[in-house]
């Protein structure tokens, strides 16, 4: 079994400015650089044939490319259960199109669809038990951050693997937006 999710790649300035922002939060496991991506559609587990069809479903997805730009910050869940910190991603229709058209083929390859709607982020730390007051700050502080515009020309299947240091991405398939 391999543990599968579609998402992009941020360029490396992206990624320097993102993990500057870790710390100062008890309970917060900051993402490493080289986790840092969005994610277009988490797919979980699936067997070899199922991968392939995956990745054939997934080379015929067509859409422009596009900019894209990071703009504040939010969080998943609410009150004293708080789950991760994120940052927002600015209004984008063409990134939407993009997910909605991963979305279609995943679904017609035989994926389970979706119940959740599409909140485009980057996860920047997975939270337990982080007080919220340290949470509050840290979205006060940093509401107006952002970064970009970047281009955005292509798309990946990305296989996860669990590690010591938090799971390990790896690129097992990339397609050329137009």
């Amino acid at each position: 079994m391999i543990r599968l999710f579609v998402g992009l790649s941020l360029p490396e300035d992206v990624i320097r400015q993102l993990a500057l922002l870790g710390g100062g939060i008890p309970g917060a496991r900051w993402m490493g650089e080289e986790q840092l991506h969005l994610t277009l559609r988490f797919i979980g587990e699936v067997d070899g044939p199922t991968f392939d069809d995956i990745r054939l479903a997934l080379s015929a997805v067509q859409s422009p490319a596009f900019d894209l730009t990071l703009a504040g910050m939010g969080h998943f869940g609410d009150g004293r259960k708080l789950r991760a910190l994120w940052a927002r991603v600015a209004s984008a229709p063409l990134l939407t199109g993009l997910q909605e058209r991963v979305e279609s083929v995943l679904v017609r390859a035989g994926v389970p669809a979706e119940t959740r709607k599409f909140t485009p982020h980057v996860t920047l730390a997975r939270l337990r038990d982080a007080p919220v007051g340290r949470v509050t700050n840290f979205l006060v502080a940093h509401g107006l951050f952002s970064a970009g515009p970047f281009r955005v020309d292509e798309f990946h299947l990305f296989s996860s693997h669990p590690s010591s240091g938090g799971s390990v991405y790896d690129v097992e398939e990339s397609y050329a937006l137009d």
